[in-house]
């Protein structure tokens, strides 16, 4: 049996594919892949809210007389099994109810609405913090690779990022709030501003947003003056992952070949760092945005605590405080939600950008 040469040497023809399936595979795939992990989540908290016993008791126990709170669990249900208890839970979740909560008697769903923009506003305003700190920052520790100006650059980061958050929040207020006087101690804004936020009818509760709506420059100002030190507080704990990510990503690409060719027609560092090298480096950010968005949700139970800043985070801590495990219960699986969709956005949004990352 003899084989032709050309045809033994020839290159194997890969599959033909098109072009958008891959991504679209890919896309389907992370949609997929929130379900088991909400659902996960979910049944994780559920349980370990119902490890000290049943909510009622755990947030009125000691408050009320025994027949009192027998009968607050009997009309809440939970003196039924608790796999018929979580089989409900399950069902509500899925209609978007996530309860009641026990102290104030207020829709779960209700509470999430009013103060999750709280805590979306100082979100947005500690990453952009982080991105203006970490961007030109990593860029220099990159181009002075293993000098002085690398190494204290690579200690702020990690001390940036080990530092917690409530003792940086409380350091900078007693700098620059206690001492200078520059900026307020506390909250989302003055008493006139607070009060200017409860007179309008159909708030957004972002207060930046609102102020700019009614066309206050004023309030606008004095909103984002309050915001300083929480956003600063809260942004360098992102910053110093950010700086470390864009140094080791910068300092890979300039030795690629295109850089070298770069520099050998001529072209000035600055250049090749700011337009060539600076680009391809943003990648892997984008990439880690997503886990960061949860690192900035941990932080904002501290920051809101700290500031007073009534958020998501400040409720979820006056609640654990009251014991109230219902209120609890649906703000954590609220959170969890937030990531799972925006760790699903920031990778599709990654697959546009960088075609290696899909299926």
């Amino acid at each position: 049996m003899t084989v032709d040469a050309g045809a033994a040497l020839a290159p194997v023809q890969p599959r033909s594919r098109s072009k958008g399936g891959g991504l679209w595979r890919y896309v389907l795939i992370r949609l997929l892949l929130i379900i088991p992990t909400v659902f996960i989540l979910v049944t994780t908290v559920f349980f370990l809210m119902r490890i000290t016993g049943d909510p009622i008791t755990a947030a009125l126990g000691g408050r009320l007389p025994a027949d009192q709170l027998q009968e607050r669990i009997h009309a809440a249900g939970y003196d039924r099994p608790l796999w018929v208890q979580y089989l409900e839970y399950l069902a509500g979740v899925a209609r978007g109810d996530f309860g009641s909560t026990i102290t104030d008697r207020r829709p779960v769903l209700e509470i999430l609405l009013q103060y999750g923009s709280a805590t979306l506003e100082l979100a947005v305003y500690a990453l952009i913090v982080a991105l203006l700190v970490s961007i030109p920052l990593g860029l220099i520790a990159a181009y002075r690779r293993d000098r002085w100006h690398d190494a204290v650059l690579r200690v702020m980061a990690i001390l940036a990022y080990a530092t917690p958050i409530f003792f940086a929040g409380l350091l900078l207020k007693l700098i620059f709030s206690v001492w200078l006087g520059w900026l307020p101690v506390s909250g989302r804004g003055s008493t006139r501003t607070e009060l200017l936020m409860a007179g309008i009818d159909t708030p957004t509760g972002i207060y930046l947003l609102d102020a700019i709506r009614l066309g206050n420059l004023p309030a606008a100002g004095d909103v984002l003056v309050h915001a300083i030190l929480p956003a600063i507080a809260l942004g360098l704990l992102t910053a110093g992952v950010f700086l470390r990510l864009i140094r080791t990503n910068v300092i890979g690409t300039l030795g690629q070949q295109f850089v070298t060719s770069g520099r050998s027609r001529g072209v000035s560092e600055y250049r090749l760092l700011t337009k060539h090298a600076y680009r391809p480096a943003l990648i892997p950010i984008i990439t880690v945005m997503g886990m960061q968005i949860a690192l900035l949700l941990a932080g904002a139970v501290l920051t809101e605590t700290t500031f007073e800043w009534k958020g998501i985070g400040f409720m979820l801590t006056e609640y654990l405080k009251a014991r109230d495990f219902v209120a609890v219960q649906g703000i954590v699986v609220m959170i969890a939600v937030v990531v799972a969709v925006t760790n699903f956005i920031v990778d599709i949004i990654a697959a546009f950008i960088d075609p290696r990352v899909r299926y």
